[in-house]
């Protein structure tokens, strides 16, 4: 189980992966603001991958919870301070986050945030993709718009290699 921001959804879904969040923890809650940014506004404006991210929630996996918004040491969009004020709400130690404020805050109060990268990795880990669909994973996820500093995306190529070294 895992709380999960808008972001990951919303990329995932976009190159037909949102699937794997299923695979790798089970269950996803987002916050009622995660669901409006991530469907109700990608209905209005037209998105496709917003079908996805819905139908994930009709079929039970993406669970849509209410959370209270708690005290934030940094400043965040709405759907941020909603996916850890839920993350805390539910007790959970993790929170799927991509945006560095939101990481640094989630860390500021006591959870772990993981990305969309991390999902990658476990998909690969756990078998469920090799090391060439996990690189052409990360190539549309930016071709999509996905924001990657350079050095994490080295980084998370790195992991990649070592873990498919492992397997071998």
């Amino acid at each position: 189980m895992i709380v999960s921001n808008a972001t990951p959804l919303i990329y995932l879904s976009k190159i037909g992966k949102l699937g794997l969040l299923k695979r790798v923890f089970g269950e996803v809650y987002i916050p009622e603001e995660v669901k409006r940014e991530a469907v109700d506004r990608g209905k209005e404006l037209k998105k496709g991958d917003t079908l996805v991210i819905e139908k994930a929630i009709e079929d039970g996996w993406l669970k849509v919870s209410k959370a209270e918004p708690i005290e934030s040491p940094i400043e965040l969009e709405p759907g941020e301070t909603a996916a850890i004020s839920l993350a805390k709400k539910l007790g959970g130690q993790e929170v799927l986050i991509d945006e560095v404020s939101a990481r640094t805050a989630a860390r500021l109060l006591g959870l772990k945030p993981k990305g969309t990268v991390l999902v990658l990795l476990k998909t690969l880990e756990e078998g469920e993709m090799n090391l060439d669909e996990f690189l052409e994973t990360m190539n549309d996820l930016v071709e999509h718009g996905f924001r990657l500093r350079e050095e994490v995306y080295i980084e998370a190529i790195r992991k990649a290699r070592e873990i498919e070294e492992a397997k071998s």
